[in-house]
């Protein structure tokens, strides 16, 4: 006869999250940048300074068997912009979870993750002035107490029995990203074969330049790096550039001059594959569905192959299904910390791969390792695309965190099974 467990308490602690929120608003508008801060007025609702220290609430479930499970509440770099919940303040969140969440958890019984997750979820949205953040740590502890009381420890099982998937756990591709460290950081990713690089934190104009030729020249220095310091020649990582819609601001929103830019940028990547995210900004998110299926169509039209990523405003599992289902790009940014609860970014990777469109499990930099662990146990049991490396920007954390826990899930399921 199985023993009920269930939440005998609900704990939350403040803390920092592995890098920093930015106003991305402010930083378009031309913040002057000195060190690794940013000097100007913040233009971003919630921000005090341009540059602030990222924050997380660590969320602790005290189960009756005396099991502690525990999950990471976090908000992604540029919070507040591009339809995303405002920023969170640690010690409020921390307090109104205590407060009262913990009093409508205290109880419940341990059983499905799912049915857990999306009571949560209803619960937090009614009461939490931060629920997506909320969600998101809320249900990293509800998946590690799933598979506490399954008996495996193993979250990427739970998920796979759960969501009834047949595919077999298999190691995902890792995207790294440099940071403000664009040349250093990718001589760190070719040595240790990094599947998908480098991001490249293209935030300013300047970085693109007229006409794109700035990041074209960028580009070609990663392609011809990769050569130089590739310690095998099987080695063929894909080139994959976040530009936060800069492409198309330097275009002055021409869909045409957008595609001219990035057909050099592929013959500048050439061979390599080449990933261009949020290439222009709509201002919303119909529209951005509307340019980036014009632009991607554009592309094709002229025999350009460069994978289009959708980023910003999609933001929620629907808005993740209305861009899949709409052709609008090849790969949807399917951001954690925006979806709140993981059963959310489950289910939006699930439907990407019905739709045929790639899944990039990502989130920010601003996390931690353990919602950075809980991504990756996502990633094996759904098989995406790609999954990001975080947190932090200085790429060797994050990236051991990830690989390790994917090494990790799959050598406990091989006894498993």
């Amino acid at each position: 006869m199985s023993i009920l467990i269930t939440i005998r308490e609900v704990l939350a602690s403040p803390g920092l999250g592995s890098f920093f929120f930015d106003d991305q608003a402010a930083i378009k508008a031309g913040a002057r940048r000195e060190g690794a801060a940013y000097i100007g007025q913040a233009q971003t609702p919630g921000f005090k300074a341009i540059r602030e220290p990222s924050e997380s609430v660590s969320v602790m479930l005290v189960l009756s068997d005396g099991y502690v499970a525990k999950g990471d509440c976090a908000s992604v770099q540029y919070t507040g912009v591009g339809g995303r919940e405002p920023r969170f303040h640690a010690a409020h969140l921390a307090a109104q979870i205590e407060e009262q969440l913990a009093p409508r958890l205290r109880g419940l019984e341990v059983r499905s993750f799912r049915q857990m997750a999306i009571l949560a979820e209803k619960i937090i949205d009614e009461s939490l002035q931060s629920p997506r953040a909320a969600a998101y740590g809320m249900s990293q502890a509800l998946l590690d107490a799933a598979a506490h009381v399954a008996g495996h420890h193993l979250m990427a099982q739970v998920i796979k029995d759960e969501w009834q998937i047949k595919r077999p756990f298999a190691i995902v591709p890792i995207y790294g990203q440099c940071g403000d460290a664009r040349y250093r950081n990718v001589d760190k990713m070719i040595p240790k074969n990094v599947p998908v690089l480098p991001h490249g934190l293209i935030n300013t104009p300047d970085l693109v330049g007229v006409d794109g030729k700035k990041l074209e020249e960028y580009i070609r220095w990663v392609n011809a790096r990769i050569a130089q310091l590739r310690v095998s020649h099987d080695y063929h990582p894909v080139i994959h550039i976040d530009v936060y819609g800069l492409i198309g601001t330097c275009a002055a929103g021409s869909i045409d001059s957008t595609a001219n830019i990035i057909q050099r940028l592929e013959s500048a990547a050439c061979p390599h594959q080449l990933r261009i995210e949020h290439p222009l900004d709509a201002g919303g998110r119909d529209a951005q569905i509307e340019a980036l299926g014009t632009l991607r169509h554009t592309l094709r039209s002229r025999g350009c192959k460069v994978a289009i990523v959708a980023d910003e405003w999609a933001n929620t599992a629907d808005d993740v299904h209305l861009f899949a289902e709409a052709g609008a790009a090849d790969m949807v940014h399917i951001k954690t910390p925006d979806l709140g609860s993981l059963h959310n970014t489950i289910n939006a990777i699930l439907d990407c791969h019905e739709h045929g469109v790639g899944s990039f499990l990502g989130g920010s930099c601003t996390e931690t390792d353990l919602s950075a662990r809980a991504t990756a146990n996502v990633g094996i049991a759904t098989g995406v695309t790609q999954v990001l490396a975080k947190p932090g920007m200085g790429f060797d954390e994050g990236f051991s965190i990830v690989l390790n826990e994917m090494n990790r899930a799959l050598r406990i399921a091989q006894i498993l099974s």
